[in-house]
């Protein structure tokens, strides 16, 4: 017999939110490469623009989930307040 899990709440979340970020940056490339063959006046500003979004944006990604990995294993919280690590227990701020 399979051992199957099944899929919570929030990984279901995480999954959509995963594929919308794929295509925010399928459709950022697809836009870098648009605007690298348009003969427009606006065209370069538009490519310099979506060139740096190209970078930026999955850097500020991968820095977001970097900080949230951190601070998420630093302190786990339950219903009544705060938990630490060697398990004593803070008030939650107000």
């Amino acid at each position: 017999m399979k051992n199957s899990k099944k899929n919570t709440k929030p990984d279901k979340i995480k999954r959509i939110l995963a594929l919308i970020g794929a295509l925010l940056l399928f459709g950022m490339y697809a836009a870098t490469l648009l605007f690298a063959f348009i003969d427009h006046s606006a065209s370069q500003g538009l490519l310099k623009a979506s060139i740096a979004c190209t970078m930026i944006l999955p850097v500020l990604l991968y820095a977001y989930t970097l900080v949230y990995r951190i601070t998420r294993t630093k302190y786990e919280t339950d219903h009544d307040g705060i938990r630490k690590p060697d398990g004593s227990r803070e008030e939650p701020p107000s």
